[in-house]
Parts: C-alpha cells; structure tokens; sequence
C-alpha cells in the first residue's frame, strides 16, 4: 500500500516540488520514496512494504525503459497474470504485483483494466509517446485524484498533496456545500476543492498534449438471473467470498482482522484463521449499550484467536477532529470516521495490514431501511397517486406527529424520498442553514443519473444500487481508505471484490431482502460457520456514544463557539446553528446535523485557515 503524486513539468517549478509533495503523503508509504523527472514529467511516491519486502521500488520502469509506473493498491490475481506474462516473453526483476501492471499494460493496453483483480489505483508514463495513463479500481477502495485548469495538470493519491505545487490554487467550491449537507459527502467526481475532480471507480483517464479524457471500463449494475434460487445463491457466494478472503491474504507481512460483533467482520475473520491464526482487533467503549467489544471477544476465543481489545473515550474522540478532518482531504461526518482512526492506529502497533467486512450490506441488502420498499409498495397499492399528494400537502402544514414524515415522503420518487438523498440536511432546511442559498437545489436532482440507471427494477434494487455508487464509493471505502492509511495501515476488503458483486448482480431481490429480513442469502450462508447470535443480531451500524456525548455541558460549550465563530458566520446562519443547538439538548435536532456543521467548519479551519 503506497501513495503516489505527479505533474506535468512546467517552467519555474522547483525540482524539489515533487518531493515537497510526496511528503505531504508520506503516512501513505513510511517505508521507502522515490522518484521519477524528466523535462515533462514529475513523479513521485511513498511506499508501504507489504509484498518482496526488499524490491519493488517506485517509480518502476519497464524491461526497456519506456514506460514509469506509480502504483497504491493491491493486485489479487498477480501471479496468474505474471505466468501468463512470461509466457508471452515478459522477464521479471521482481516478485511485486506492480510490474505485472506495467508488463501488462505494455502487452494489452487499457485491457489490462479488464484482466486485473484487487484494490488499486496507478498512473503510467509512456516515455515515447508522453502519454499519461491512471485508473482506479471497480469500486473506488483506493483513492485518484486530478487537479486540471488552463495551464496545470497534477494527480495524486490525496489532495493534501497538491498543496505545495506552486500552480494549484486552493479555493472552495462553494457551489457544493449544499450538496456536502445533504449527503454527508460528494456524490460524483466533483470535490469541495475547485479544479478538483476524483478519478471516478471503474474509470481511467489519458493525459496527452494537453488533452485530457475520460473513460469507463467497469460499471456494476444488478443483472438479475430470476432462475437462481436461495440455494444458488448461498453456494455461489460462500465458494466466492471464501476464495476471496484467501487472495486478500497474500502478504509478506503478518495480516490481521477488524472485528465487531456482526456478520461481515466475523465471517472474515472465522475464514481467515482456516490455516493459520490471525490476530483482531475491536473497538470499545464504556457504556456497553453502544459498544461491541463483550460481543467481539467472545467470538474470537470461541474460534480460539487472539483479540486485542481498543478503548477509547470523548476526549479522545473529540480531540482527534481536526486530524482527522486533515487525513480525510473533504469533510465527512460519518461519526464511525473518528472511531476508525483509533481502531487503525492501535492496529498498526501490531500488524500492517488488516481485513475489513465492508461490502456486504451494499451487494447484499444489509441495511433495514431496505425494509421501507414494502411498507410503501402497499401504501401505493391502496392509494392513488392524488391521494397521496393531497396527504403529503396536508401533512406538511401540521405541526410534527407520528407519520407526518412518512405521508410526504409517500408522494415522492423514489429518487426524492431515499432517506440517503437527504441523509442530513433537505432543501428547505438548507434554505434556513445556508447565507448563501443560490447553489440550494433539490438533492435528488444531483444523483437523477444514479437512480435513473435502474428506474425500471424494483425499489431495493434501485436502493442499493444507489448505495453501491453513492454510499459504498464516497463515504464508507473513503473513510476506510483515509483513517486507515493516515495510520500507515492498509485496510482490505474481501467483500468488495469484482468476483464477488459478479454474485451479487445476479441474485434475485427475494434472496436479498425478503418479509422484514435483510441479507438472506448472506446470513444464511453464514449459518453453517458462525453462532446464531451473530447470524440474526440486530445492525449496529458502528455504533458511537457521540450523541449523550454532545449533551454534555463541556461539548455544548465547544459547539456553541465553533457555532457562532468567524467560519460559521460567513457560510451559516447563526441562529439557525444556535436553535439546532437548543433542540438537540431537548432531544429533538438530529445528532448527525449537528455533526456535520461541526466536522465541516473543523475541516475548513485546517484547509483554510491554517494550511
């Protein structure tokens, strides 16, 4: 696991500037850098040793010299596609995945892309042609950005990088902040950064006499084989997941394991200890009504493997903000962020790389609010679409009680009312938050494309689709990728694999979601491997103490002058903040709106304040 930053060569820029930039990154790769410089290029990189500990030095070039590779990931399938590489004739200096990457694309172009599996993210220099290539991986679980306006062009694994690029030009963009408050994160290649985009999952792009274009190699999308019964299902996916925790164990380094006390983490780690012990790792907290810790430990010595148990408390929850708001690049208010920190940083004392159940809920349909697709479908059934509109007009004129939310949202889209359209803030409540209120649009409007890709499957399918290229890519694999690699670990997830969701595209929804159960195929394949306590307990989500926390009188005080200092006062209205900050004391306002303010005016003070 690596880091790696790059530009284009331009008049006046110091020869250091690339290592400047590399620095900024170097908890991505504390191991070894190097670099790369020529009179059009610069390239520079970070490396985290996992693989041939004692090669595999970047930037790496290719058997004759013409092509320079910079590469953060992991390549699964590497030894298939070396052996087939030297058939072909290809030598190997190494034994390190990165240069079946730069053979490969020597041997097969872009269509490379369509051979490898794993977690990646690579930019490759051919010297001849001064062609810049960069891909990212399926779903987005390592990270490629860009910076391009009239005259510069740079990449990099983190934004934090460009900082010192004497062409970058750091400025908010300000059109997004609506955005940002409604999902919690971007939900495209856009960044809160201007000129800043995200190379996109499953995209690469080409860099060449000043053109830049960009293309899709891989988009997921459910297929459904209506002739695959619960039982298909169930042997498909053990004898994929199983195989894949296998591939993610490939390292030359020790591997460990997250866990918590639900079925994705301790399906992982019950596989992962099949041929050798393996150590995990569990987040706790005091108040055992939030935390998992007692559910965690008692899983791992029934398997009989060693579980190192992490504490922490609100002050160390607190006081970690602004780093984290750092390490993250853009603002994001998942509490579970902060929670991640701590886990990754007390796991990396003991291994550098450690397996992570994220995937699951997405490809399977793990999330209860999956469960609201029936609760709506039969409302609909015994109203017509007047009705409803007349009950949600009516609905919204009252004053607050039991159903008032359900009524509105009753005449809406699908699109319009998936709660994770407007995950904090809405539209109208935006119009009260924001000073500036000329970007205010209606959420749905900014992921249309996403929903209308699937608007003629069924309203879990539509969710979860949503949540594969909404969710999965922007919020939970980013703060995977960032809290863990600002600690130097590298974090890997079987269950977000192309072979995997190759499974999960096919299954039809009744073996998804099914009479107020979730994940059906996935718990039930589970059943013949972990306790009955685990298959059928309740999501917890990660759950956090954050919000008896931020009633407390010390936190309040700390909100309360984030709230009404220099940075609220130029994007907020300040009395909307200081009214939030009474209903959420009374038990009214919603933890996560509050969160969200705060995280982001910490994160504005890093970038731009003090940076």
């Amino acid at each position: 696991m690596c880091g790696f930053v790059g530009y284009i060569n331009q008049e006046l820029v110091a020869e250091d500037t690339i290592k400047k930039m590399a620095d900024r990154i170097a908890h991505r790769g504390p191991d070894d850098e190097g670099f790369y410089q020529d009179d059009f290029i610069s390239m520079g990189f970070r490396r985290l040793s996992i693989i041939d500990l004692d090669h595999g030095s970047q930037p790496m070039t290719n058997q004759d010299d013409t092509k320079v590779l910079t590469f953060n990931g992991e390549i699964y399938n590497y030894l298939e596609l070396s052996a087939e590489l030297k058939e072909m004739g290809y030598n190997f200096k190494t034994s390190v995945d990165s240069e079946v990457l730069l053979h490969g694309y020597d041997a097969w172009g872009e269509g490379l892309l369509d051979r490898i599996r794993g977690m990646y993210a690579f930019v490759i220099y051919d010297k001849k042609t001064q062609e810049v290539f960069g891909a990212r991986d399926h779903f987005g679980i390592k990270p490629l950005y860009y910076y391009k306006d009239e005259t510069s062009f740079m990449w990099g694994s983190e934004i934090k990088g460009f900082l010192d690029h004497p062409s970058f030009v750091k400025e908010l963009n300000e059109s997004l902040l609506p955005v940002h408050l409604s999902f919690e994160y971007i939900p495209s290649d856009e960044t809160l950064f201007k000129n800043v985009f995200k190379l996109n999952p499953g995209h690469f792009f080409k860099y060449k006499a000043g053109k830049l274009s960009v293309n899709q190699y891989y988009h997921f999308k459910f297929d459904v084989d209506e002739k695959m019964t619960l039982e298909d299902a169930k042997k498909q996916i053990i004898e994929t997941a199983d195989a894949s925790v296998k591939k993610h164990m490939i390292a030359d380094v020790e591997v460990g394991s997250f866990l918590s006390s639900g079925i994705d983490s301790s399906y992982i780690l019950n596989e992962a200890s099949q041929d050798r012990d393996i150590q995990s790792f569990s987040l706790g907290f005091k108040d055992k009504n939030v935390s998992e810790l007692e559910w965690a430990q008692r899983f791992a010595e029934e398997i009989d493997q060693k579980n190192t148990p992490i504490m922490i408390d609100d002050t160390d929850f607190f006081d970690i903000i602004p780093t984290a708001m750092y390490y993250m690049d853009e603002p994001l208010s998942n509490p579970s962020a902060i929670q991640l920190y701590f886990l990754s940083k007390e796991t990396r004392k003991h291994v550098k790389v450690a397996l992570s159940g994220e995937g699951a809920d997405e490809f399977f349909g793990g999330y209860n609010t999956y469960l609201e697709a029936n609760t709506f479908n039969t409302y609909h059934k015994f109203t017509t679409k007047n009705m409803r509109k007349l009950f949600a007009q009516t609905a919204k004129r009252m004053p607050h009680f039991h159903g008032r939310r359900f009524l509105i949202r009753g005449a809406q889209s699908l699109s319009e009312r998936y709660y994770r359209v407007n995950y904090v803030f809405n539209e109208t409540e935006r119009d009260s938050l924001l000073k500036n209120t000329k970007y205010n649009r209606p959420s749905s409007e900014y992921i249309e494309n996403i929903f209308s890709e699937v608007k003629d499957q069924d309203a879990v399918t539509q969710m979860q689709h949503f949540d594969i290229h909404g969710w999965l890519a922007y919020d939970i694999l980013h703060k995977a990728d960032r809290m863990s690699m600002a600690n130097s670990l590298e974090v890997r997830t079987p269950l977000v694999d192309k072979e995997v969701a190759a499974v999960a595209m096919k299954m039809p929804v009744n073996t998804r979601v099914k009479d107020g159960v979730t994940k059906i195929a996935w718990r039930e394949s589970s059943e013949a491997k972990l306790p009955e306590r685990i298959v059928n307990r309740e999501k917890l989500g990660f759950p956090s103490p954050l919000a008896s926390w931020l009633k407390e009188d010390k936190y309040q005080s700390m909100l309360k002058e984030a709230f009404n200092s220099e940075i609220a006062e130029k994007f907020f209205n300040t009395t909307y903040l200081n009214q939030l900050l009474e209903e959420q004391k009374q038990g009214i306002a919603n933890m996560q709106k509050i969160f969200t303010i705060y995280t982001f005016i910490k994160w504005y003070q890093v970038y731009f304040v003090e940076n």
